[in-house]
């Protein structure tokens, strides 16, 4: 069944994936810029490319639908 849904892009190119990231699990240069923060949300392109670094994930939303962009989370 492929039903068309009014909230969303019918093309996967402007649809982005928000995803939590810990933040000692990036490097060392990225680590030292977030200012005490554990957890940062990482927004990615369809083809897996990483497009920000925000501080939280209603900030990585907004950021998307700002650029014209749907956010789908990722578990």
């Amino acid at each position: 069944m492929n039903t068309p849904f009014p909230g969303l892009p019918q093309t996967g190119d402007r649809i982005v994936y928000v995803r939590e990231v810990h933040v000692e699990d990036l490097p060392a240069e990225v680590r030292e810029q977030m200012d005490g923060l554990e957890v940062i949300w990482s927004v990615h392109g369809a083809d897996g490319r990483q497009l920000a670094l925000v501080a939280d994930r209603k900030l990585a939303f907004m950021l998307a639908r700002e650029h014209d962009f749907t956010p789908v989370s990722v578990h």
